[in-house]
C-alpha cells in the first residue's frame, strides 16, 4: 500500500541489499525508478541480474508493476580506472593499514548519490532511496548515517531543491533484511532475492549455496550467509 503521494529513485546494484529496497520502496510509493552503475566493479555480473529481477518482480507483483518505472544505468567506468581496491581490479581481499578493507571504492557512495541527485532532479524525484548500512557494514566511511545526512543537505542546497536520501536498511542487520524482505513480499521474495541477486564480490554465479550464489569467502558472502542462517533460526 502506498503511504505517500510521492516518487522514489532508488540505488539499485542488483544486489540483495538494493534489491529490498526496491521493494520497499514499490510497497510505499507510487512511482518508482531505478538507477545502477558501471563502474568497472569485478562483480559486474550483478549489472545482468538487475533487469532480471527487476522482470521478475513486475511477474510476481502485479500490485508494484504499474508502480515500477524507469530504469537508468550509467557509466562511471572513470571511477575503476582512478580506484585501487579489490573491487575494481585483480588482487586479494585483506584490511589495510588505515583499518577499512581494500574493498572500500573512495567516493563510490557519494558520487552515486550525487549523480542520482542530478537524475532525480531532472525526473522531478524527490526521493533517493539506498541501501547502506550502519549495523553490519563492511567498515566503509560512506555508509554511515552521518555522512549520509552531510550529504543529503549538500546535494539539497546544491540544487536549491529538498532531497530525501532514505536509507532504509541503516539500523538493521542482515538477518533483519532478510526478514524485511518477507515482511514486504513473503517466502516469494526471499526466494527471488536468493535467486536473481548477486552480492558476492568475486561476481561467482556458479556456486549456489542456501543464501544464492557466490564463493562463499568473501566478506560480502559472509555477511550474507550469517544473516541467512540467522533468519532461518539455524
Amino acid at each position: 500500500m502506498s503511504h505517500f503521494n510521492a516518487s522514489a529513485l532508488v540505488l539499485y546494484s542488483g544486489g540483495q541489499d538494493s534489491a529490498t529496497c526496491l521493494a520497499w520502496a514499490l510497497d510505499r510509493y507510487d512511482t518508482v525508478e531505478t538507477i545502477g552503475f558501471s563502474y568497472g566493479q569485478r562483480h559486474v555480473v550483478e549489472l545482468e541480474c538487475r533487469e532480471k529481477f527487476r522482470e521478475a518482480l513486475k511477474r510476481q507483483y502485479p500490485q508494484w508493476a504499474h508502480k515500477l518505472g524507469q530504469d537508468h544505468l550509467l557509466d562511471l567506468s572513470l571511477l575503476g580506472q582512478i580506484s585501487d581496491t579489490a573491487l575494481t581490479q585483480e588482487k586479494e581481499i585483506e584490511m589495510k593499514q588505515s583499518g577499512l578493507p581494500n574493498t572500500f571504492v573512495p567516493g563510490r557512495n557519494l558520487l552515486f548519490l550525487t549523480f542520482a541527485a542530478a537524475v532525480a532532479y531532472r525526473r522531478q524525484l524527490k526521493m533517493i532511496v539506498g541501501g547502506m548500512c550502519e549495523t553490519d557494514y563492511s567498515g566503509y566511511p560512506d555508509c554511515r548515517d552521518d555522512t549520509i545526512k552531510a550529504l543529503q543537505v549538500a546535494l539539497s542546497l546544491g540544487l536549491d531543491t529538498r532531497l530525501v536520501l532514505e536509507t532504509p536498511l541503516m539500523w538493521i542487520d542482515k538477518a533483519q533484511t532478510w526478514q524485511l524482505a518477507e515482511n514486504l513480499g513473503g517466502s516469494a521474495l526471499v526466494s527471488l532475492i536468493e535467486e536473481e541477486t548477486h552480492t558476492c564480490y568475486l561476481g561467482d554465479r556458479q556456486h549456489r549455496h542456501a543464501w544464492g550464489y557466490g564463493c562463499n569467502n568473501c566478506p560480502a558472502c559472509e555477511l550474507r550467509r550469517i544473516g541467512h542462517a540467522r533468519y532461518k533460526g539455524v
